[in-house]
């Protein structure tokens, strides 16, 4: 791996996540819908000789979350409309960008890595400070970065919300998990590079 080499993520190889908790009426029951994300573009630089000059940016399209877990239809349907019209506002933002601002990094064993990122993230129209903490592992062609990072719906002017007709309300407190898996490119963009 050469100076300041580019990854693309790529999103039909890689699993990304989110996990809402209930509360109320419904949270004895375990009803945590789970949120895949299924649409996003990415681009890393990483080099294990700098790994101070690495960075991430992350580009979700928001119209593309969709409740992974096995609700039935209508309630599904719902709680996707519920998302993308009233939480996410997908007509009016339709990307959630996260862009690193530092990365720190240190070795665990030839080829893996733990990782500190921290970035701003833009959601909604908001834009906060996040961090993502990960496991890295490099090879010469391939990038997988996995882990798992938190987020506040209220920090992003999102009032937690209910669906299934009021049965199923949302704590605020959002885990997303995440295994990315990108590419190693030459001399291209990201988005050419991934659909």
């Amino acid at each position: 791996m050469g100076e300041n080499e580019a990854y693309c993520a790529d999103s039909r190889r890689s699993r990304f996540i989110v996990r809402a908790f209930a509360t109320g009426m419904l949270s004895a029951f375990g009803h945590n819908p789970t949120i895949a994300i299924r649409d996003f573009t990415g681009e890393a630089h990483f080099d294990p000789n700098a790994l101070e000059k690495a960075s991430l940016q992350l580009r979700i399209k928001a119209n593309s979350l969709e409740v992974a877990d096995d609700a039935n239809d209508k309630d599904r349907r719902e709680m996707e409309r519920q998302m993308r019209e009233d939480v996410l506002e997908t007509a009016r933002f339709p990307e959630i960008v996260f862009e690193s601002a530092t990365v720190l990094a240190e070795k665990i064993m030839e080829g893996q890595y733990r990782v500190k990122i921290n970035g701003k993230l833009a959601l909604r129209g908001v834009i906060r400070n996040c961090e993502i903490n990960a496991q890295v592992i490099a090879s010469p062609d391939t990038l997988r970065a996995y882990g798992e990072f938190s987020l506040r719906q209220t920090d992003f002017g999102i009032k937690p919300v209910s669906a299934a007709g009021g049965t199923i309300k949302l704590k605020n407190e959002l885990k997303l998990s995440f295994d990315i898996v990108c590419s190693k490119i030459e001399g291209q963009q990201c988005e050419q590079a991934t659909v």
